[in-house]
């Protein structure tokens, strides 16, 4: 049973720091069931990689236990020796504790570095299939690599399909990673070797601090993770919804205090013009708004006989209300009812129903989403719904010393999880296009100073033919 971790961040040995572990020594850890050999098959500046090789003692498992006959020999003609279970999360809580808390002695700074990271798990158990494989890792930001495999032709119910390698990436904490894989391993398993009490809801809870309570699939997650035990489960999930943050009440906060740091510039509705006026010039007819909040761009859009279908999309309930009441849909006729239609949905998360538009636009909401789900959301969008035009804006922080009443430093929101410069925003559009088969044009929207520029600046991505 293998997990390796691979970095081509740049020294990549510095990934020796994170995990607490010389890249010139062997390191081994012993275990109630076994043993876990720890090595770097590779380390260089260019690429490092750590693998983790468990050892699993099947007869000291069960030694002691039951009686001689058949229930005692399944407890020893099992797939516990050759499949990665919670053994990989205790191994990694005894042998890289350092790491998964999120601490480093000799370069603390590198803890919230965001690398480019490649966890390779194998063989991993899928119990469902690669269908769940991908609704626990894609929501938080992984590409997500499955080759399944067959571990034992005399066992049946071992595979195939029930076994896979899988390869994990994404540019993420590391801390955050092994997180993720501690939670999501024994989950996928669906079963573990050791009594589940109190103890572990605190576990779960601790490991899952910062992205178990906005996980789709969280009350799955839950469940299986502390082996269905009913009470447990109520416990834990009540304490994730007082943690939960409340996309309606962000939602509210975020158009007032935006709207009166912006007030003087009519920002809002020199971006509706100009993201229309794009969406006219690309010839799109249907055209889904992400993170539509309360509809102004819908009501704008509506107006343009060219677009004949129209959808928003937005994680807040509250926000469609009001788009609906501002939208007056139950009262437009049914020519235009047939127009229009707004879902709940987040962009975090693959979605069917965005396939087969001509034009997706996201007008100032990437910089609502934590970096690490960054990924998640140029995945679902350029690479699942891939229409073949979309149309970013985000504010330019640099002109954000031009606002009157905004500290220093501060940015345009309290909900913003960043802002980009100019140069920052191109980077990071172009990159997307170059991995998706798009091109990328800017434009900027608003007042432009000589030397700060817009306030607002927009990305048009264009499908390559």
């Amino acid at each position: 049973m293998l997990l390796t971790l691979t970095t081509t961040h740049r020294p990549a040995t510095d990934l020796g720091y994170l995990l607490h572990k010389n890249p010139a020594n062997l390191h081994q850890v012993e275990l109630a069931f076994g043993s876990a050999q720890m090595f770097y098959p590779e380390a260089n500046d260019e690429r490092c990689t750590f693998a983790m090789l468990l050892d699993v003692d099947p007869v000291g498992l069960v030694r002691g236990r039951g009686k001689d006959g058949e229930g005692l020999l399944t407890q020893y003609v099992n797939d516990r020796p050759y499949a990665l279970s919670s053994f990989l999360s205790v191994a990694i809580s005894r042998g890289l504790g350092t790491a998964l808390g999120g601490r480093s002695k000799h370069r603390p700074e590198l803890v919230d570095t965001p690398i480019p990271l490649e966890a390779r798990l194998t063989p991993l158990p899928c119990r469902g299939g690669e269908e769940v494989l991908r609704r626990l890792f894609e929501p938080l930001g992984y590409g997500v690599e499955v080759e399944t495999s067959l571990l034992d032709e005399r066992f049946p119910e071992w595979g195939p399909g029930a076994y896979a390698s899988v390869t994990l990436t994404q540019t993420c904490r590391l801390a955050d990673l092994l997180s993720h894989i501690y939670v999501l391993v024994p989950v996928l398993d669906n079963q573990k070797h050791y009594w589940v009490g109190d103890e572990e809801v605190e576990k779960l809870l601790r490991h899952g601090e910062g992205w178990l309570a906005a996980h789709p699939e969280k009350e799955f997650i839950v469940r299986r993770y502390l082996k269905h035990r009913g009470s447990l489960t109520r416990d834990a999930l009540a304490q994730l919804a007082d943690d939960d943050p409340d996309p309606d009440a962000a939602q509210e906060a975020h158009a007032a205090e935006e709207e009166q740091g912006e007030a003087p510039l009519s920002l809002n509705q020199q971006r509706l013009q100009a993201v229309t006026a794009a969406l006219r010039d690309s010839g799109a007819r249907s055209v889904a708004d992400l993170g539509c909040g309360e509809g102004r761009l819908l009501q704008v859009l509506m107006k343009e006989k060219q677009f004949q279908r129209i959808v928003g999309m937005d994680v807040s309930i509250r926000s469609l209300e009001i788009a609906a009441r501002r939208l007056k849909l139950e009262r437009i006729p049914e020519h235009q009812r047939e127009r229009l239609s707004l879902m709940h949905g987040s962009l975090s998360y693959r979605d069917r129903r965005l396939a087969g538009f001509d034009a997706a636009v996201a007008v100032e909401v990437v910089e609502h989403l934590d970096p690490p789900r960054l990924g998640a959301f140029e995945r679902a969008l350029f690479q699942y719904a891939r229409p073949p035009t979309v149309i970013i804006t985000t504010p330019n922080v640099e002109y954000n010393t031009l606002f009157e009443g905004l500290p220093a430093g501060k940015l345009r929101h309290s909900d913003h999880r960043f802002e980009w410069t100019r140069a920052e925003f191109e980077t990071w559009a172009r990159a997307i296009a170059a991995r998706n088969g798009y091109s990328v044009a800017f434009q900027p929207i608003g007042p432009v100073d000589d030397t700060l520029g817009a306030p607002t600046q927009m990305g048009i991505f264009s499908q390559c033919a």
